[in-house]
């Protein structure tokens, strides 16, 4: 089974995903009252961190694939 490469673009999506449901939930279970503002903002914001971090990510992977020399197949 070959391996998938790391993605933080992802990571970064599912754990802004995660803390805005988990908000939700506690503001739903009067547990803990969430100011409408920051739950509305945190999903785009955490977008818009992924996606920067993607296109960082890609940028660095494309430029050390260039720098090091390809592998022949055994």
């Amino acid at each position: 089974m070959t391996r998938h490469p790391f993605e933080p673009g992802r990571l970064i999506t599912g754990v802004a995903a995660l803390a805005v449901g988990t908000g939700y939930g506690l503001d739903a279970l009067g547990v803990w009252h969430a100011p409408g503002l920051w739950l509305f903002l945190a999903l785009p914001a955490g977008l818009l961190l992924s996606g920067i971090t993607t296109a960082v990510w890609a940028t660095t992977r494309r430029h050390h694939q260039r720098d090091t020399p390809s592998r022949e197949p055994v």
